[in-house]
């Protein structure tokens, strides 16, 4: 699996991001269905032998369509890493998404089955290290990125990152539309993250409330914080309140990885993340129509960019 064929295998250079607790297999198979790159982290799956039922469904459903599974490499943050690598050592999904660590180990072993991989980085320096840990790619968390974020400025960061690196660029950070999508090509990116736009949709793992308040609430009500993950994250103003805290008082972390959240509280699975496109989102599509009205827009920007 190279770039060029990842990408030629594409309706949309789009990437339905892995978000915890809310990509699933529904999620990824519709994805793929609808001609965009379906991704989910490992650890959502409960057990190293459910994720390999996972892989095998979703590989059943998508016969040969590239999909994407997540690792955290950090061990403090998967205890499964060892045992989630060796199965995908053994079923050899097309792309691995590599977070919060070093990829060296996961590159070359992904490498010799012919995967490709892509690393989170959010500054100039995790990607410089990221390209010496030998990946095929690197997605560019920027400011406004659901979930764990970056502060970086899209145009600074692509510009930057392509002053010194040919090889693949996923942005990620706020984008919602077709749109979107286009500026993110202008600026230098081969494929683009959704991570928020598709948490809004039918085959979501989101619940029910979490869903509504990606339609209700708006830029404003996003907040950028380490006091409820442990790293610098997104999360929505609406969540916070509706946990029984104040978003504008939250205690704080005890340390990296470690939030100092009251009554057994948690990221992600009691407090929700949104970035800063949650604005943007007025309906719950199933992933097809979203995939057709994001086909439709980016379609139309391009038109417009032509010159007369």
């Amino acid at each position: 699996m190279s770039l060029d064929r990842l990408k030629g295998q594409l309706r949309l250079p789009v990437v339905a991001a892995p978000m915890f607790l809310v990509s699933g297999p529904d999620l990824v198979i519709a994805a793929g269905q609808a001609g965009v790159l379906g991704a989910f982290p490992a650890i959502n799956a409960r057990s190293t032998e459910e994720l390999k039922g996972w892989i095998e469904r979703i590989e059943g459903a998508l016969g040969g369509s590239p999909y994407a599974v997540n690792l955290i490499v950090q061990a403090a943050g998967s205890p499964r890493f060892a045992d989630d690598l060796a199965l995908i050592e053994a079923k050899k999904p097309p792309v691995v998404i590599t977070s919060v660590g070093q990829p060296a180990e996961v590159a070359a072993r992904v490498h010799a089955y012919g995967g490709v991989v892509f690393h989170d980085v959010a500054t100039i320096r995790h990607a410089g290290k990221a390209i010496e840990a030998g990946v095929d790619g690197l997605i560019l968390l920027t400011a406004g990125a659901g979930g764990h974020t970056g502060t970086a400025n899209p145009f600074a960061f692509v510009s930057q990152v392509r002053a010194f690196w040919n090889g693949g660029v996923i942005l990620g950070g706020a984008i919602s539309d077709g749109r979107g999508v286009a500026a993110a090509q202008a600026l230098g990116a081969d494929l683009v993250y959704m991570g928020t736009r598709f948490a809004a949709t039918q085959e979501s793992l989101a619940p029910e409330d979490y869903k509504a308040l990606l339609v209700s609430e708006t830029l404003a009500d996003v907040i950028t914080t380490d006091r409820v993950s442990g790293l610098s994250a997104t999360f929505l103003r609406g969540s916070i309140a509706r946990a029984g805290l104040d978003p504008d008082a939250l205690p704080e972390r005890l340390g990296v990885f470690k939030p100092n959240l009251p009554g057994g509280l948690k990221a992600w699975r009691d407090i929700w993340s949104g970035g800063h496109g949650v604005g943007g989102i007025t309906d719950l599509p199933p992933v097809a129509e979203l995939v057709e009205r994001l086909e439709a827009e980016h379609r139309a920007a391009l038109e417009s960019l032509r010159p007369l």
